[in-house]
C-alpha cells in the first residue's frame, strides 16, 4: 500500500553539512535468539564487556530524558572561527597523534575539530580495561594548511581553541592495503555517520534517528553528545562504540559494533526514552543524493550520463516480497509510504556499478556504497517512508528513507530498535530473482501527448521464454505494453506507453510472471511519474 503526499514547498539538506563527513505502547523487545537475529549472532560471539558498557549508557540516557533539553553549542574561536567548507576540510588530525597509533590494534582514530557548520560540543572518551578516559580537545594535535591559515609550521598558536570541544571522530583501518590506514567510518554532525566497504568511497549517510522529516513545521535533528570508543584487542577486526543521543523530544543510548571488510557491517542497538509523545519518528534513516539519471536526462544540461549516490529504494517485506522503487529528483516535494509489518530489510542502493553509467572520473559515483538495513527483531506494523526533495545540483542531499512505526512513541516509555547495517555494493540476497537494472522515460514519438517508460530486467539464466509482464497503473490510461529482449545477453525490456494527466502523478506497479504457473520471477518495480 502506498500513501502519497504532494507538497509544493522545497525542503533540502545541505550536502556539505553532512557529507564532510513497559506498558501497552512499549516496543522494548526481549533479546532475540542468536539464530533469529544478525545482531544476536554478533553478541553470541563476543564476551560481555567488563566495566563500562551499554547498560551504563542506557542509564545516562534515562537520567538525561528526565531533565529538560539543553543545547550544547560552542562558538569556535581563533583559527576555528569563520571557516568555510574548504578551509575547514584542510585541517587534518596529525598521524602521530592518532589514538592507538603504533599499538598494532587494527584501528586508529582521528578526532574532528569544531568549525564551519560543526558547532555542537561532542565529548569523546576511550574505554580501556573497563574504564572510560576522556579525550580533551587539543589544537596541537591538528595540522593547519600553511597557505590557508598563514601558519608556516602548520601548528596552532599556543592557547588556540581554549574552551572548545571535539565534534566527532574518524575510524581508520587497513581496509584496502595492509600498509595504509584507510577511513572506514565517520561519526560527525548531529547523529549522522557514514561507512564504506573495500574499494569504495564515501557517499550516502546514515543517522541514528529522524524526527518530523519533511513535516511543514521543520525537522528536529537529534545529536550525539558523547561517544565512548572501546580500545580494540591487538590485530582486531572489529571495534565497539557507544553513544549518547539527545534532542528536545528524546534521549537515547546507541551501540555500534563495526566490522570493516568487503562488506562493512555495523550491528546497531538503540534504546530510546522520549520526553514527549513522538508521532513522526524515523528509525534507521538513510540520507542520499539523486540529481539525475536516464529518466530525467532530457531536462538536465550536463556532460555526464547520471549523477547520484543511490539509484533506488530496495525493500524485502515481511511477507517476503522484493520491491524496487527508483528514486527521482521531482519538481515538488514527494513523500511515499510503503505499509508493511516486520520488514526483513530495506535500503538505498546504488545498482549501476560501472564507470560508463556516470562517466565522472572525479566523483566516481560507481564506487559509492549502498546501505542495507536488516532488523534484528520484529519491528511490528508500520512502513518504509521515502522522501524525495527537489534539487538543482549534486551538492544537496535530497533523498531520505526510514522506517516509521505505526504507533507513536509515548513520553516516558522505553523503546528498542536493533538492526544490522551493511555498507556494500549490492545488498546481500541470494534469491534467483530477476532484478531491475534501469528505468528510462521520455515522450513518445508515436502518439501525441503520450509518454514512455522503459524498464530493463536482468533475467540471469532464465531467458524470456514463458515469461510475461503484468502492469498496474493508477492515475492515467495505459495505452500499450511491449516486452522484448535487448542486447546484453540476459536483459529484457518492458516498454509502457501512457497518457499523463496535466497536474497529477501516476503510480505504476510492474512484475514479471511465469505464463503457465503464474508464479513471479522478478522483483516488483514501483514507480511514480510526476509532471516536471
Amino acid at each position: 500500500m502506498i500513501r502519497d503526499v504532494f507538497h509544493a514547498a522545497a525542503w533540502s539538506l545541505d550536502r556539505r553539512r553532512f557529507v564532510v563527513g513497559a506498558g501497552a505502547a512499549t516496543l522494548m523487545a526481549a533479546a532475540p535468539a542468536a539464530s533469529d537475529s544478525p545482531v544476536g549472532m554478533a553478541r553470541a560471539q563476543e564476551a560481555p564487556p567488563e566495566g563500562f558498557g551499554f547498560e551504563a549508557v542506557i542509564e545516562r540516557a534515562r537520567a538525561l530524558a528526565a531533565e529538560s533539553h539543553a543545547p550544547r553549542r560552542q562558538s569556535p574561536n581563533g583559527p576555528f572561527a569563520d571557516l568555510g567548507y574548504d578551509k575547514y576540510r584542510s585541517i587534518r588530525y596529525r598521524q602521530e597523534a592518532r589514538i592507538w597509533r603504533g599499538e598494532n590494534r587494527g584501528f586508529e582514530l582521528d578526532l574532528m575539530p569544531p568549525g564551519s557548520i560543526y558547532t555542537d560540543r561532542v565529548d569523546v572518551s576511550v574505554v580501556e580495561n573497563g574504564a572510560e578516559r576522556p579525550l580533551p580537545f587539543d589544537a596541537q594535535a591538528l595540522h593547519f594548511d600553511p597557505e590557508r591559515f598563514g601558519l608556516p609550521d602548520g601548528r596552532a598558536p599556543e592557547g588556540a581553541g581554549e574552551g572548545l570541544s571535539w565534534t566527532g571522530f574518524r575510524i581508520r583501518f587497513p581496509l584496502n592495503r595492509p600498509e595504509a590506514m584507510d577511513e572506514v567510518a565517520v561519526f560527525q554532525g548531529a547523529s549522522y555517520f557514514r561507512g564504506v566497504a573495500r574499494n569504495q568511497i564515501f557517499g550516502l549517510s546514515a543517522r541514528a534517528l529522524a524526527i518530523k522529516t519533511g513535516a511543514p513545521g521543520g525537522e528536529e535533528f537529534p545529536v550525539f553528545t558523547h561517544f565512548w570508543v572501546h580500545r580494540p584487542d591487538e590485530n582486531a577486526a572489529e571495534i565497539l562504540i557507544h553513544a549518547l543521543l539527545d534532542s528536545p523530544s528524546v534521549a537515547g543510548a546507541y551501540e555500534f559494533l563495526v566490522r570493516p571488510g568487503a562488506e562493512t557491517t555495523m550491528d546497531i542497538r538503540s534504546v530510546l526514552i522520549p520526553r514527549d509523545d513522538i508521532q513522526e519518528i524515523g528509525v534507521a534513516p538513510l540520507t542520499s543524493m539523486y540529481y539525475f539519471g536516464a529518466k530525467e536526462r532530457g531536462r538536465v544540461d550536463d556532460y555526464r550520463d547520471a549523477v547520484h549516490d543511490s539509484s533506488g529504494l530496495q525493500m524485502l517485506t515481511g511477507a517476503g516480497e522484493r520491491l524496487w522503487r527508483p528514486v527521482q529528483n521531482p519538481a515538488t516535494l514527494q513523500m511515499s509510504f510503503f505499509q508493511d509489518e516486520n520488514p526483513k530489510g530495506f535500503g538505498l542502493v546504488q545498482r549501476q556499478r560501472d564507470f560508463a553509467s556516470y562517466s565522472d572520473a572525479e566523483a566516481r559515483y560507481e564506487k559509492r556504497p549502498s546501505a542495507w538495513v536488516t532488523p534484528a527483531q520484529g519491528w511490528g506494523k508500520g512502513g518504509e517512508m521515502l522522501v524525495e526533495i527537489p534539487t538543482q545540483s549534486e551538492f544537496n542531499d535530497n533523498i531520505v528513507s526510514f522506517w516509521r512505526p505505526e504507533q507513536a512513541l509515548e513520553a516516558g516509555q522505553t523503546y528498542s530498535f536493533d538492526y544490522r547495517l551493511y555498507w556494500c555494493g549490492l545488498p546481500p540476497d541470494d534469491a534467483p530473482t530477476a532484478r531491475v537494472v534501469s528505468t528510462r522515460g521520455g515522450r513518445s514519438i508515436h502518439a501525441e501527448n503520450s509518454r514512455l517508460l522503459a524498464v530493463d530486467f536482468d533475467l540471469g539464466d532464465r531467458g524470456m521464454a514463458g515469461i510475461e509482464p503484468r502492469v498496474e497503473v493508477s492515475g492515467a490510461p495505459l495505452e500499450n505494453v511491449h516486452f522484448y529482449g535487448v542486447p546484453g545477453g540476459s536483459r529484457a525490456r518492458v516498454v509502457m506507453r501512457f497518457q499523463p494527466p496535466a497536474n497529477a502523478g501516476v503510480e505504476f506497479r510492474l512484475q514479471l510472471f511465469e505464463t503457465t504457473s503464474g508464479e513471479p520471477v522478478s522483483e516488483t518495480w514501483l514507480y511514480r511519474w510526476t509532471p516536471s
